[in-house]
């Protein structure tokens, strides 16, 4: 979802002109932008946490040539989901259950009738034919 299908779904279900909408979001990204700039967290309960996030400088490698560099120390933002939120992804991707297979009385019987009308007798004698005409002669003792 980009930003537009974002401000649509949003004035739908508000019923907001999508104008108000949009002035809402970008003033709420502006907020949580200029808050998280300044150093501080924007904590929303059940959603998530933005916040700044300060990495130290250290030593690298030039991916190219190998040489040592030296990496500048940034702040960056980062975002924690919350409870909530994380539940409710991990609740829409568990796999479904199969639906357990039922059997009908006629199925059930109809599964009886075939079962029951093949002779065993043949299938044995079947197996025994082939397996004679597999079979290594033994070789004889001299």
């Amino acid at each position: 979802m980009n930003k537009a299908e974002l401000i649509n779904s949003i004035s739908e279900k508000t019923g907001h002109t999508q104008v108000d909408t949009i002035n809402t979001i970008d003033a709420l990204l502006e907020t949580i932008e200029a808050t998280v700039a300044g150093g501080d967290k924007v904590q929303l309960v059940g959603f998530g946490n933005f916040e700044p996030h300060h990495r130290a400088a250290r030593a690298g490698r030039n991916p190219q040539t190998g040489e040592p560099i030296e990496i500048a120390e940034a702040t960056l933002p980062t975002f924690t989901p919350g409870k909530l939120f994380k539940d409710r992804v991990v609740e829409a991707h568990k796999p479904k259950p199969k639906p357990k297979a039922t059997t009908t009385a006629k199925t059930k019987a109809k599964t009886e009738e075939t079962t029951a009308a093949k002779p065993k007798a043949k299938t044995e004698e079947a197996t025994a034919a082939k397996a004679k005409a597999t079979a290594k002669p033994k070789p004889k003792k001299v």
